[in-house]
């Protein structure tokens, strides 16, 4: 089904950047490189997924600032990933069930390593990491979703394999920030003599 292979890498992808994602496929709709669903093709749409990737692209590369984003991005990139998968699937004549669930769910899999990274990421007060995650996610997502666009067979069994490692990194790391967060609150505790706060 390499239909589905183009659904689950633009879910992935759309984990990290839902607003390149759709520029990509809209643009390669554009171009007749891909059969993309209409919709992403007018001008309308590409003007607002441009303007709203210029407002991630900054945003998401300021320290703090960047998991605030990342925090209300959590309902819309699953959510986002899920209709754009929904209109793949109508477009591609795909189960549109399959195609939003795939696509959604993927979404929220690389969505959630992507914000646990940055919780981890910015317990160190230096921006320059948080701007080499942020053009790396960028590249990443770009690059992915044009590799499951023109080899949507093999990007099926890569995004499924990401999605796996991706819930994965996003437990453990999850799992590290709050243990590291609550040794903090231990200490601060303990040197203002008050009680702990759990998190």
């Amino acid at each position: 089904m390499p239909e589905l292979g183009a659904i689950a890498g633009s879910g992935w992808a759309s984990g990290l950047n839902l607003w390149a994602v759709g520029l990509v496929v809209g643009i390669a709709g554009r171009l007749d490189l891909y059969d993309a669903p209409p919709i992403l093709e007018e001008n309308t749409t590409l003007a607002i997924l441009g303007v709203l990737y210029a407002i991630e692209f900054v945003v998401d590369k300021i320290p703090l600032l960047d998991s605030a984003w990342d925090t209300i991005s959590t309902i819309i990139r699953p959510v986002g990933a899920a209709l754009l998968g929904i209109a793949i699937a109508g477009e591609q004549d795909t189960s549109l069930i399959t195609g939003g669930l795939t696509a959604g769910g993927l979404a929220l899999s690389s969505h959630a390593a992507k914000a646990t990274t940055r919780a981890f990421i910015n317990l160190s007060p230096e921006p320059v990491t948080n701007i080499v995650a942020s053009v790396t996610e960028d590249v990443g997502a770009v690059g992915f979703v044009a590799f499951a666009l023109a080899y949507p067979r093999v990007a099926l069994g890569v995004a499924i394999v990401l999605g796996i490692l991706a819930a994965i990194l996003a437990i453990m790391l999850w799992r590290f920030v709050r243990r590291l967060r609550a040794k903090w609150q231990e200490r601060k505790a303990a040197r203002t003599g008050g009680p702990s706060l759990q998190i």
